[in-house]
């Protein structure tokens, strides 16, 4: 076990973000929107409503929970949609970061919004043509008792205003039955529909005779940022595949003469949604794509510096996830030429990250691979491969023992009486290759020794100590030891090499 201090200016990880003075302002400012349009709002929902781990990084102190509990202030008079689209469905559409398709994370996000007792009024399919996975999936919604609403491909979307403004563009949709002053859409991802969804409601309603409107709330880009403010470049950086690029707001600047930030998707499409909004209400409500939304991330942000280098940092992992990406065939060059474009705008290198030079440095001593952690004090602690484990377990209980004041010497787990067993049951029973253990498997021996061993006991103790930390690894990681990373909220990096020459991997 090494542990090296890196200075006394990294004390602790540095809180930038008022998370209690952004629940109260965020759901204030969505309660005076609902007001603006006479007590109905549709409120197209982006990004992630649960798990926002992206937000965390880059604004240190925003809770990865934070919008369902902003949303949870609203409780009594909000409603759900969930939308997907029929193609997503028919493809089997896979969620990247729970490794569950899009019609199984509809049911998980239903039952997650049940749980905390937020109503959910149905859920749209979208792009409906008739898919057998669709049908299917429908009948097994209203089997389950929820409502499901189709709507339907509209021949030059979004650009023939006429016909989708129509009894037989929206008009054609099924009208969405909702009872409360404001309905969340929402998706489990990208490209399910949420704005056609709220925008053919509009016109369900006007037809009707009822004022309603339309806003949106996207996290990112944040409005009242600089174009270049590393929290805005992280945000192309965490859509570099997408190929979503930050602009100055054109019409928000002609119109106010104020520089805003927004998107090239939302800039893009505005004059065809302006047009929308003035054949549906009679006039547009908004000057600008900036009007639309209701973001009050910006506003919340109280220390600048603390914030732009958790920005920073998010930037260079971003860049080495494409990095890996690439090498296992899920990503592409341009993913990772345009982050290395963004860190020389962010002006950051692989530098500013002292675990990767630490890591390597264990791995070229030995021959083989290491991981390295950076504690909040600045400490880093490193872990080796071994007979007994693997890297990312090692360098866990490693940091356990710094954390606590172990010594060095002292053993937290038994090798005898609790890694070897594990070891004849992994290789002998269940057929793994090697016997060396994983971070899940030393965490389970270390709770069981802790119930006779104090030692053990008071590791475990500063497990939760770990979450912010940074970490690299000199390989990529299995699965396995990247969810317990994950799940432990250590904010990691990996080299984009294999640990063996096999080309099998898993």
């Amino acid at each position: 076990m090494t542990a090296e201090k890196q200075g006394t200016e990294r004390e602790m990880i540095k809180i930038g973000f008022d998370n209690e003075k952004y629940l109260e302002t965020q759901s204030a400012h969505i309660r005076q929107r609902i007001g603006q349009f006479g007590g109905k709002l549709y409120l197209e929902f982006g990004g992630k409503l649960f798990d926002d781990y992206h937000a965390s990084r880059v604004l240190p102190g925003f809770e990865p929970d934070s919008k369902i509990r902003m949303l949870l202030q609203l409780k009594d008079q909000a409603e759900i949609v969930i939308a997907i689209n029929a193609s997503d469905i028919e493809k089997n559409k896979v969620r990247g970061d729970l490794g569950i398709t899009y019609d199984m994370d509809v049911l998980r996000l239903i039952d997650a919004f049940r749980s905390m007792d937020l109503y959910v009024s149905g859920v749209v399919i979208t792009c409906w043509a008739g898919q057998a996975a669709a049908v299917a999936f429908q009948q097994r919604l209203e089997g389950l008792g929820i409502r499901v609403y189709r709507h339907y491909p509209i021949q030059g979307y979004p650009h023939n205003i006429p016909l989708i403004v129509s009894d037989e563009g929206y008009g054609k949709n099924d009208d969405i039955e909702t009872i409360r002053p404001l309905t969340v859409v929402t998706a489990p991802g990208p490209g399910s529909g949420k704005m056609a969804v709220c925008l053919s409601q509009l016109y369900h309603e006007y037809r009707r005779g009822v004022k309603a409107g339309y806003a949106k709330f996207e996290t990112f880009p944040i409005w009242n940022l600089p174009l270049d403010h590393p929290v805005n470049l992280a945000y192309e950086a965490a859509t570099a595949d997408l190929n979503d690029v930050n602009m100055i707001d054109p019409f928000h600047l002609a119109a106010y003469g104020e520089t805003t930030v927004n998107y090239n998707r939302d800039v893009e499409v505005f004059p065809v949604l302006s047009a929308m909004f003035q054949k549906i209400m009679g006039e547009s409500p908004y000057q600008s794509p900036t009007d639309m939304g209701v973001n009050l991330a910006g506003s919340c942000i109280f220390d600048d510096e603390a914030v732009r280098e958790a920005a920073r940092q998010e930037i260079v992992r971003r860049y080495y996830e494409a990095l890996c990406d690439r090498r296992q065939g899920k990503g592409s060059d341009e993913t990772v030429f345009k982050l290395e474009l963004l860190m020389k705008k962010a002006g950051v290198d692989a530098s500013i990250r002292p675990v990767v030079a630490y890591a390597q440095q264990k791995a070229e001593n030995t021959g083989l691979p290491a991981v390295a952690i950076e504690l909040p004090d600045g400490r880093l602690i490193r872990g080796k491969t071994t007979e007994l484990m693997n890297a990312a377990a090692g360098v866990l209980l490693n940091a356990m023992k710094v954390l606590a004041d172990i010594p060095k010497r002292a053993h937290l787990i038994s090798p005898d009486a609790a890694i070897r067993p594990i070891q004849t049951v992994k290789t002998k029973h269940l057929g793994a290759t090697s016997p060396r253990l994983h971070a899940n498997e030393v965490l389970i021996a270390l709770a069981i020794s802790a119930t006779t061993n104090p030692v053990a006991g008071l590791a475990l103790e500063h497990l939760a100590d770990l979450r912010g930390c940074q970490a690299h690894s000199t390989v990529i990681l299995s699965e396995t030891d990247l969810d317990v990373y994950k799940r432990l909220g250590l904010q990691l990096t990996c080299e984009p090499q294999y640990q063996s020459n096999r080309l099998y991997h898993r």
